[in-house]
């Protein structure tokens, strides 16, 4: 397929700024591939399509504020974006200035610690930091929320809570898992109060995922690397709920990426490390029996994942029908769920 193919129309006033005034206010498009047509309903109702025989598995990935600030010797500003961590005082950065750095060099942050470049690597740049402080407190005084370049502003106080699931854990995401975003404590509580299995399994979310796909036969786009870890537990979790005859629900593409890269010879088995899996039509789910997800970009990666899962004709079909009737897309958008 061709990446013109993967193509809509969507007018600006429909992407998403800002949050809802409450987690579980969205709309929920819901697409059942039995059925001809797709059903307008709500968030909040979204438990009934979910039995005690299937599994929710969530995204625990947490949120860095990765952006910062820094200035080069010569004084001049650069913005820098951390986009994985190799330890507590190293990691990749993307770094934005107004003349390419001759490496190595030395960036200078707001509080004064000393940022070593050393290597670049495929457009990131390996740093070091120096000084009492690590990434992780640096990040934390001097941070901001890393919002997508679509929402077009700055982060405000209200992304430091909504730009983050409710369940969010293991540090080291730049980009939220948006589908868990919808999810609010008492959602969480009416899934254990219904007695519905749940478990988390954890991919930090890089800068990648907003990536533009670049050529016009998709077959040739290389996908960016994630660190996902699935344990034994989850792995026995979603057996057991296959052989129950129940359906695993992958709470955002984040998820689904996770569980579909972690089988082998057939088999779905722990993992942790990194993975560039390219979910495409078309493509055999081996796990994933439904998906809950936002509503994606034009010609992105994560639109053709969805549409391997819910066919082609079928999701582009349902993204012409959420345009027309209004639906909120992106991060802070609106709901699919594709059955």
């Amino acid at each position: 397929m061709k990446l013109k193919d993967f193509y809509y129309y969507l007018p600006s006033e429909q992407i998403a700024r800002h949050p809802l005034p409450h987690r579980c206010d969205s709309r929920l498009l819901v697409v059942d591939k039995k059925n001809e047509d797709v059903v307008d309903s709500k968030f909040a109702s979204f438990l009934s399509y979910v039995s005690p025989n299937d599994l929710l598995v969530f995204n625990d990935t947490k949120v860095m504020h990765a952006r910062l600030k820094a200035h080069k010797a010569t004084g001049g500003s650069v913005s820098i974006l951390v986009e994985r961590l190799l330890g507590p005082y190293q990691a990749w950065l993307h770094i934005k200035s107004n003349k390419k750095l001759k490496l190595p060099c030395e960036l200078t942050l707001e509080n004064q610690q000393i940022l070593h470049i050393f290597d670049q690597v495929d457009g990131l740049f390996q740093a070091k930091l120096h000084g009492k402080q690590d990434f992780y407190a640096t990040m934390e005084s001097l941070g901001e929320v890393p919002l997508p370049p679509y929402i077009k502003r700055e982060a405000e106080t209200e992304d430091l809570d909504r730009y983050q699931t409710v369940y969010a854990k293991s540090l080291g995401a730049v980009a939220a898992p948006t589908a868990g975003l919808h999810f609010d404590e008492a959602m969480m509580e009416a899934v254990k109060a219904k007695n519905i299995p749940h478990a988390f399994v954890t991919l930090h979310v890089g800068a990648g995922t907003f990536q533009p796909v670049r050529v016009d036969n998709i077959e040739d786009h290389v996908m960016h690397h994630e660190y996902a870890e699935l344990s034994e537990e989850v792995c026995e979790q979603i057996k057991a709920c296959k052989t129950r005859g129940g359906r695993v629900f992958a709470i955002g593409t984040t998820v689904v990426r996770t569980l579909e890269s972690s089988v082998q010879d057939g088999e779905i088995k722990p993992q942790r490390g990194m993975t560039n899996l390219f979910i495409k039509p078309p493509y055999e789910y081996k796990y994933v029996d439904a998906i809950f997800t936002n509503f994606h970009l034009p010609s992105s990666t994560l639109l053709m994942l969805v549409c391997a899962f819910g066919g082609y004709e079928k999701v582009m079909k349902a993204y012409d029908y959420a345009v027309k009737h209004n639906y909120r897309f992106f991060s802070y958008g609106d709901a699919m769920l594709l059955l």
